[in-house]
């Protein structure tokens, strides 16, 4: 049997490197952990886009911004399946009809700073009974891209909206048994 040449196993050690979960994948910071008393429930990998509108800042109204409306992502399971979709809210609606709800807890930049930041939420809505009725919270970690563009945000692109791409690894958490 021939042995796989440099180039095959440099692109195997990126391959594994790659994978989230593996022992070289980054850490979650501490304050995106759940709280004690959860345990992983479902892990799941989003593509898609997130939805930035230009519109004028709060404190200032002549300075404009891109200010996220919503991500609009498909969820998929670790054999590559669409298991749902991730929308406005922000929710998650598996492909069983239940859905969780929640709202932001914590963040931390994406290893690198080039990706959308990683981020505990708590769930603060159900609905249905299947796999997301039992979620108490969701990290989104493994972030590629998403970011709003760092230029462009003007009176003349006012209302305009951009959709950016990103992906992203989602855990959810429930209370453990």
């Amino acid at each position: 049997m021939p042995r796989p040449s440099c180039l095959q196993q440099a692109f195997v050690v990126l391959l594994v490197l790659a994978v989230p979960g593996t022992p070289w994948a980054q850490p979650v910071p501490a304050p995106l952990e759940p709280p004690a008393g959860n345990m992983l429930l479902l892990e799941l990998r989003a593509e898609g886009v997130q939805i930035y509108k230009c519109t004028a800042k709060k404190d200032n109204s002549a300075a404009y911004e891109w200010k996220l409306t919503a991500p609009d992502a498909v969820l998929y399971d670790d054999r590559g399946e669409k298991a749902g979709t991730h929308g406005n809210g922000p929710s998650w609606t598996a492909m069983d009809g239940s859905k969780v709800g929640a709202a932001k807890k914590d963040e931390a930049p994406a290893p690198g700073g080039r990706a959308v930041p990683w981020l505990l939420l708590k769930a603060t809505s159900h609905e249905g009974a299947g796999i997301f009725s039992k979620v108490t919270y969701i990290q989104r970690v493994d972030t590629w891209a998403g970011r709003p563009p760092a230029t462009g945000a003007t009176k003349e692109n006012a209302g305009k909206e951009l959709r950016v791409k990103y992906e992203a690894t989602y855990r959810f958490f429930g209370a453990s048994p």
